[in-house]
């Protein structure tokens, strides 16, 4: 975690605290934790402040991939390079209630985007080392941490699923439109090659 030897215990800061347990159960977030889930949750958490434009988390990183954090003020942007590019493409932004890099929490992958911030950020920071000491001290709590944050991304996944037929049924659309387009032009062209007295020719496309 970046700061993690001087990042200190969210306990510590009581307000900031008591806004990571309301925000960790919200719609954004995860809204299946009870309040004292949540509450056990973030007592194992750290309270982690970005400045304008510095890395929350850096794409296809492995070393530093192992936490997640929960926003609770300022603004960030997930990013991802393309190959045809040379700037990154900003995929979303995110506000404060919002989680970063709950996938790698869970199973320590390389990030898979990366994550600036655009304002000053500040977030509950939970590592997998934490994750780990709580399935030793609080499974109970642990387990359903990790069943909330599955629940997440199988929504997710559905919603990407869903997003890529509706992609799928607009380039259909589209190419069902250029076709008749074609059509229509070859018409034109073949009309006017009847009147000039000339066999019909192939339009270029």
């Amino acid at each position: 975690m970046p700061n993690s030897p001087a990042a200190p215990s969210i306990l510590q800061f009581p307000d900031h605290a008591e806004l990571a347990v309301r925000m960790l159960r919200s719609a954004d977030a995860l809204h299946g934790l009870s309040q004292e889930e949540a509450r056990a949750v973030v007592a194992h958490a750290r309270l982690m402040r970005f400045r304008p434009g510095q890395v929350i988390v850096q794409e296809g990183d492995q070393v530093n991939a192992s936490y997640m954090v929960l926003m609770l003020h300022g603004e960030a942007t997930v990013e991802s390079m393309v190959a045809s590019r040379t700037d990154p493409v900003v995929i979303s932004v995110l506000q404060p209630g919002q989680l970063i890099g709950e996938i790698a929490l869970l199973d320590g992958g390389a990030r898979v985007a990366s994550c600036v911030a655009s304002t000053a950020v500040i977030g509950a920071g939970l590592s997998r080392r934490a994750l780990q000491r709580m399935q030793r001290e609080e499974p109970d709590v642990a387990a359903k941490l990790m069943y909330v944050l599955g629940q997440r991304m199988a929504a997710r996944l559905r919603e990407a699923a869903r997003q890529q037929r509706i992609y799928a049924q607009l380039v259909r659309a589209m190419q069902q439109e250029i076709d008749v387009l074609g059509q229509q032009l070859q018409q034109v062209m073949d009309g006017a090659a009847v009147r000039q007295g000339r066999p019909g020719s192939q339009p270029e496309f």
